[in-house]
């Protein structure tokens, strides 16, 4: 199994930011929500962690805080971009260092966490927006660019 050991410091940055970058593109997709769905993400990674055991790899990534700073882009466009690219620069260098399964199991994470920012507030009436979804289709496209 796959640890942190495996990584250099820049490129941990870089697996650890991709989840939380995901979460953020669909935190930003629509209007309102912003606090309910920045704590669903976090909380993803709280009920990640009960599942303890069954990947070394996504252990050691929820049990790092999430780090959610948006002040470095200047529009939800920018977020978007930059997230994307993170997600698929991630997947990469997943695909490179580790394993088939702990590279699955690290998508389903992504588009796990991405789906639970995504219903923690209802919009338009619906627990995931036209927005969101949209969201969360490029985000799947991004994991899946590479393999």
């Amino acid at each position: 199994m796959t640890t942190k050991a495996a990584f250099t410091p820049e490129e941990w940055a870089l697996v650890l930011e991709a989840p939380t970058s995901a979460g953020m593109i669909v935190v930003t997709a629509s209007h309102g929500g912003t606090f309910r769905e920045t704590f669903a993400l976090s909380k993803a990674y709280v009920e990640a962690r009960s599942e303890h055991g069954k990947s070394e790899l996504l252990d050691e990534i929820v049990g790092t805080k999430p780090k959610m700073d948006r002040t470095h882009y200047h529009s939800a466009e920018e977020l978007r971009t930059a997230g994307l690219t993170r997600v698929r620069d991630a997947i990469s260098l997943l695909e490179d260092k580790t394993t088939t399964e702990e590279v699955e199991d690290y998508k389903r994470f992504v588009i796990t966490l991405a789906h639970r920012v995504a219903s923690a507030h209802r919009e338009e009436g619906e627990a995931e927006s036209e927005a969101e979804l949209k969201a969360i289709e490029t985000i799947e496209s991004a994991l899946s660019a590479t393999g």
